[in-house]
């Protein structure tokens, strides 16, 4: 149904896609699987008639050559695109996105019908028919932007990463919602960073790199082929799994046991194992316990077992090392000076003592100017006279 051959998109000097050749039937669903900048999204564009590089090369729908004509034309004849990042009106409702996915000629005269397909499709969407869509989840907004595509009564219904930003439920559903628009006849192009669930529901995939079609075959040659599975399946470095009829050669039980006998975590001194205690020189773990003294001593032996359950000289040799470090240093540490007594308080005198006499006393009069007064002891009594 839709043939592209011979693809080819330039951005000035830079070759995006270069020779691409794909095919979609009907009622089936196409994968195109690639690294990211690999081409995918330009392919989709290209045959959507909205790249803005220089097209070359041929897409053919039904029979009729598309390549060249403008993009509203393109729908008309029944390709139609659910862009990246969904491109729903989020200022509108939901009948109201649905709606303007019917303004081609094309999707005129079976409005009516075409709505009741995607109601039946997304029964969510007959619900919130009246809500704003920007008030939606993604994974709605995702079904809105699928339900305006369709709306168009397209003939090949084409997704530039539907899944994108979506949680793994909801991607979950969105699939088994692409296996049901197949089930109505329509044809599926998917592009989906999302390899194992999209080639789970594809019929056949293709496999882009750096602007070439480097492999196509049906969905579940892809699924157990090694280099798909180690480039977009996580399946990089796994072995293959034994066969029953080869089992593998049965454990030593004479052999000890490797593991270690402690859990490294690497947080304080206490959690440690005793292979990282031996990792370590020992002039630091002398100096480690120089510092913390004795209790970094006592906490390595109860964090470290037994030099005879270790099997380890190095390890008896460090921990005395340690031990006798910190006896030193306690030995080392300078003794603390006595505190200085206290002076005894003075005795309060038994008689008052005799005021001294009086000098002279400057006086200061704000209103006159500064005068001295001298008062001196009259008789040698208690009482002062001035003169």
């Amino acid at each position: 149904m839709l043939e592209v051959s011979n693809l080819t998109v330039r951005y000035g000097q830079h070759r995006a896609l270069d020779d691409a050749a794909i095919r979609v039937g009907r009622a089936e669903i196409v994968v195109i699987l690639g690294a990211n900048g690999a081409g995918k999204s330009t392919l989709l564009k290209a045959a959507s008639g909205i790249c803005e590089g220089q097209v070359t090369g041929s897409v053919v729908l039904d029979g009729t050559e598309l390549t060249g004509m403008p993009a509203n034309r393109i729908v008309d004849e029944g390709l139609a695109l659910v862009p990246e990042g969904r491109g729903v009106f989020g200022d509108l409702t939901v009948r109201e996105n649905l709606t303007l996915g019917a303004y081609s000629a094309r999707a005129r005269d079976e409005e009516a019908a075409n709505l009741d397909r995607v109601y039946s499709l997304f029964p969510k969407l007959a619900e919130r028919g009246r809500q704003v869509v920007r008030t939606m989840s993604g994974g709605e907004q995702q079904m809105v932007a699928i339900g305006r595509a369709m709306m168009s009564n397209p003939k090949v219904l084409t997704l530039d990463e539907p899944s994108l930003g979506l949680s793994p439920l909801l991607s979950k559903e969105l699939f088994q919602n692409l296996r049901k628009v197949r089930d109505l006849g329509l044809g599926v192009l998917l592009v989906e960073q999302n390899a194992k669930q999209s080639l789970a529901i594809a019929d056949r995939g293709y496999l882009l790199e750096n602007a070439h079609i480097v492999h196509e075959d049906n969905a579940a040659a892809l699924m157990t082929d090694p280099a798909v599975q180690a480039a977009y399946l996580g399946a990089a470095g796994a072995t293959a799994p034994r066969s029953h009829d080869q089992p593998g050669p049965a454990p030593d039980m004479a052999q000890p046991d490797t593991q270690p006998a402690f859990e490294v975590r690497p947080r304080s001194l206490r959690t440690q194992s005793a292979d990282t205690l031996l990792g370590r020189s020992v002039s630091d773990l002398v100096a480690s316990a120089s510092a913390r003294s004795a209790e970094t001593v006592h906490a390595v032996r109860s964090m470290a077992p037994a030099p005879e359950a270790a099997g380890s000289d190095r390890l008896a040799s460090t921990l005395a090392g340690i031990e006798q470090a910190a006896q030193s240093a306690r030995r080392a540490r300078p003794a603390r000076a006595p505190l200085p007594e206290r002076p005894a308080l003075a005795a309060a005198p038994s008689a008052p003592a005799q005021r001294p006499e009086l000098g002279p006393v400057p006086v200061v009069d704000v209103y006159r100017a500064p005068r001295v007064e001298v008062y001196r002891r009259r008789d040698g009594g208690s009482e002062f006279e001035r003169s």
